[in-house]
């Protein structure tokens, strides 16, 4: 942020880098441990009097000198250049906290220099006891050389207490210290054995190439058990982050792991060769590949270290980007621009707003990504769109914790987000025409309050179901809408009835076979593991069946309706004829209607782009759906999308269990709606219900507008229930601590209707919800400490949910109340009324069933007490909640 971008469109900062570092630690490593294979090799050589020992000696310490100083000092002067380049924040902090132990490294290393030029150039003109002191002379410094350094590598992954101190002790020897020398120092020993070989494979004395190929195993395989140790030791004092980040939870260090991996298993098993007699010329192919291991494995190594440091270049303190950490929250909040030193827009208008965005995309991104080359940003961004590319802002840094978080005013976000959907990517935003609702025909069936003898009560389980409607991918949400009801025989003590009655119902036309319509029937048996008979529902019912007895009341569960209508019509509100028939006469009892609400308007492609499967109406597309897969498959390391295309689609809950489908859960893995809520609710935060809206059917001006009973009249929306989708979130996951994504999900969420996100009690999805009564105090609207919110004030169970709970005479909530979310003085778009029939048919308004002093639909006999719940006579209404 406060330097210039060095700009390479095809390779990036970070490549360069990567390319020099490990061309140069190779060689660094190399002089350190080859240091001490001159002096011990030529030790042995005079102590066994080995004249051709002595002779290698003397011709490997030219090649070591060329190597080491001459190599190695260019490339460590390369280093300093890339990296003053592309990181010169990083590079100054690193420059002015350790002006002293640079200070001594280059003391030490002028004395490497020394020491390795008389070494050489003095080897047969100096007695043999003081050549062996200059070559542990140059040892040393090598070694002590490796000793600073090491500190202040390790420093950028461990700074330890230096982050509040600021000492430059603490910096130095850090946590990191220990461990990284010592495995730094296996690492040099086992490279001196390996280059070892490359200049005994010139040797022409066969028997000598064998035994010295013999001594330099023994330097590759004795340090080995040190090299394992402090590897493991090295994993324990970096950070719970940095571990999750290099072994779990970014995908990108796997191909850094498998490469650090295969090549610890080629390094050390084809050095074997080294133990058999062969031709010359193998032996130099084999001294030679093994010494492009070294280079790969330390490759692996590096990048596997730059992983574990994500997000910062020093953890915890700076930035990869070079925005420190203790600035961010000042950022934010003044501007991102307005700080920045090098860009001359200060202010986002818009007319300048593309140029804005293409200045934070240069300060804040390129440092390690480029546009179209190494780790492009293209490839990444392609499959979302600007609302998407925004919701990822927002998420960096917070699920995947290798990523900085962007730093910036929303504005700002904003302008990053347009930069990149217009300009960068060159997309226009789809045009999607308003959605213009058929307003269907009101046909309120009959009711004589003076003959009729039986009242039937019929609602949908949940107020809106919803159907992810594309199974050729993936299913986790099938056609499955459910209807209770409750039959009365009126009277002065009316008498709920459940036997020798049957209840029949009828979809309204143009809604019958669904299979039609939909791709559920065809792919049953991969995603559900039953060949579902067509036209049938997972319990076996279709569109027109009877419903069956349970306990208190009447059930057809998991009726497959679907929204769309024969003439290609869209009804997410198709209606359904219920009559309930005496068994034995066949008399018909009692008649009446009921929506069933089915939406396929799922907000995927708000993010995921796509567009709308059906008719540019509805549904989820093919190309939604395939890149939810792949972002799944990305960020978890699974195969979905090969599978769906393979035709194997998988049943979301076949791995997240889920209440809701009787799905039990997997020990390590979140359930269904906690994994969702959860991981959306870090790219989605800071948002009101507009946050709901994007994924759920709510939004008013949508092709559904689930939520529409009284509730939504009174501009109560989604959060005073549920809490914003922070809160909801972290409800849910509060009710899976025990799995380790749980607890990354929530790090970083922060609560909104409470203080701290540990006082929030946790529940299980489904089973466990807001309480009506938390609001509803005493049965009254509004009274006794209404806090503004029922968020945290769950119900004590399944039983106790507002579509379970029933009064003391066995008679439910929501049969008089109406639907979750669609409690009846319920307002459709595709007809006004079209949730009201039942309260229209029998008092002739769309009020709760009873309201007004109406108890004689049931009761015969006039009421003065209160017979279901207090305040239920003579309570005051709001003309406003009624029609």
């Amino acid at each position: 942020m406060n330097y210039p971008i060095w700009h390479l469109p095809s390779t990036g900062g970070s490549l360069l880098i990567a390319i020099i570092a490990i061309v140069h630690v190779v060689i660094a490593h190399l002089a350190v441990g080859g240091g001490l294979f001159l002096v011990l090799t030529e030790w042995k050589a005079h102590k066994t009097n080995d004249a051709g020992l002595l002779a290698y000696v003397k011709s490997h310490t030219w090649f070591f000198l060329l190597l080491s100083m001459v190599f190695g000092g260019v490339t460590g002067v390369g280093i300093w250049f890339i990296i003053s380049l592309v990181t010169p924040g990083a590079t100054s902090l690193l420059i002015h906290t350790f002006v002293f132990a640079w200070a001594i490294e280059w003391v030490f290393f002028i004395g490497e220099i020394v020491a390795l030029l008389i070494y050489h150039y003095r080897f047969d003109k100096m007695n043999s006891k003081s050549h062996l002191i200059i070559g542990w002379l140059y040892f040393i410094f090598a070694w002590l050389s490796l000793f600073m350094i090491n500190g202040i590598l390790a420093f950028m992954l461990t700074p330890g207490d230096w982050l509040t101190t600021g000492n430059f002790w603490d910096g130095l020897f850090n946590p990191g210290f220990l461990p990284s020398l010592l495995f730094r120092t296996a690492i040099s020993l086992i490279f001196a054995g390996v280059f070892g070989l490359v200049t005994a494979s010139f040797l022409n004395d066969q028997q000598l190439r064998n035994r010295i190929f013999r001594y330099c195993a023994k330097w590759m395989y004795f340090p080995l058990a040190l090299l394992v140790l402090t590897g493991i030791y090295y994993t324990k004092v970096i950070s719970a982050e940095s571990f999750e980040n290099l072994f779990h939870f970014n995908a990108e260090s796997n191909l850094f792991r498998d490469v650090l991996l295969y090549s610890s298993f080629a390094l050390f098993g084809l050095g074997l060769f080294t133990l058999f007699r062969l031709p010359a010329l193998a032996q130099k192919i084999g001294a030679f590949i093994l010494v492009t291991l070294c280079f790969s494995w330390m490759g692996g190594f590096e990048y596997s270290r730059e992983i574990a440091r994500k997000p910062y270049v020093i953890y915890n303190y700076m930035y990869s980007n070079g925005i420190l950490v203790k600035e961010a929250e000042n950022i934010n909040k003044t501007g991102f621009l307005k700080n920045a030193k090098w860009t001359e827009i200060q202010k986002i208008t818009n007319d300048n707003q593309m140029l804005a965005g293409e200045e934070i995309f240069r300060l804040q991104c390129m440092s390690c990504h480029t546009i179209d080359g190494y780790n492009a940003i293209k490839p990444r961004i392609n499959n979302l769109t600007e609302r998407g590319l925004e919701a990822q802002l927002t998420g960096l840094g917070k699920v995947n914790t290798y990523m900085p978080p962007f730093v910036g005013t929303p504005n700002e976000k904003k302008a990053l987000a347009a930069y990149l959907f217009y300009e960068l990517l060159g997309k226009e935003t789809e045009t999607v025409k308003a959605f213009q609702p058929t307003e269907f025909p009101l046909e309120v069936p009959a009711f004589n309050s003076e003959k009729d003898e039986y009242v039937l009560l019929v609602w949908n389980d949940l107020g809106m179901h919803c159907v992810s409607d594309n199974e050729k991918y993936f299913s986790f949400l099938p056609p499955a809408n459910t209807f209770n009801a409750q039959l009365f025989k009126r009277g002065a003590k009316p008498e709920l009835i459940t036997k020798n009655v049957r209840i029949e119902y009828n979809i309204e036309s143009g809604f019958e076979n669904p299979e039609e319509r939909s791709m559920f029937w065809k792919y049953s048996k991969a995603i559900f593991g039953v060949d579902v008979p067509v036209g049938h529902g997972l319990a076996g019912k279709t569109v027109n069946d009877t419903m069956d007895v349970h306990s208190n009341h009447f059930a057809a569960e998991l009726i497959p309706v679907i929204a769309y209508r024969k003439d290609q019509l869209y009804n997410p509100f198709p209606m359904f004829t219920f009559k309930a028939v005496d068994q034995k006469s066949g008399e018909l009892l009692a008649e009446t209607k009921a929506v069933a609400p089915v939406s396929t308007e799922m907000g995927c492609r708000n993010c995921h782009e796509g567009g709308w499967a059906w008719n540019g109406i509805s549904g989820v597309a093919d190309k939604t759906s395939e890149n939810l897969l792949a972002a799944h498959d990305k960020y978890n390391n699974t195969t979905l999308l090969a599978d769906a295309k393979n035709g194997n689609p998988k049943l979301c809950q076949s791995c997240h269990g889920d209440p809701a489908l009787g799905v039990p859960e997997k020990a390590d893995i979140l359930n269904f709606s906690t994994a969702i809520h959860g991981f959306h609710a870090n790219y989605l935060s800071g948002m009101d219900h507009q946050s709901c809206n994007l994924c759920h059917p709510s939004r008013i001006d949508g092709n559904t507008t689930c939520f529409r009973g009284r509730h939504a009249k009174n501009e109560i929306n989604c959060t005073e229930c549920h809490g914003r989708l922070e809160d909801h979130a972290l409800g849910l996951l509060a009710g899976q601590s025990s799995k380790p994504a749980a607890k990354r999900l929530s790090a970083s969420l922060v609560p909104h209707y409470v203080d701290d996100k540990t006082t929030i009690n946790p529940r299980t999805p489904w089973v466990i919800e807001p309480d009506c009564k938390s609001c509803h105090t005493n049965f009254n609207i509004r009274e006794d400490g209404y806090s503004g919110t029922s968020f945290n004030k769950w119900v004590s169970g399944f039983a106790d949910l507002y579509r379970n709970r029933t009064d003391e005479q066995g008679v439910m909530c929501i049969a008089c109340h109406g639907s979750t979310h669609a409690v009846y003085g319920a307002e459709n778009k595709f007809g006004k009324q079209r949730d009201n029939m039942q309260p229209l048919q029998y008092q002739g308004l769309a009020g709760t069933i009873g309201t007004h002093e109406n108890c004689s639909l049931c009761h015969t006999k006039k009421m003065n007490a209160n017979g279901h719940h207090r305040n239920q006579i003579k309570r005051k209404i709001s003309a406003a909640i009624v029609h």
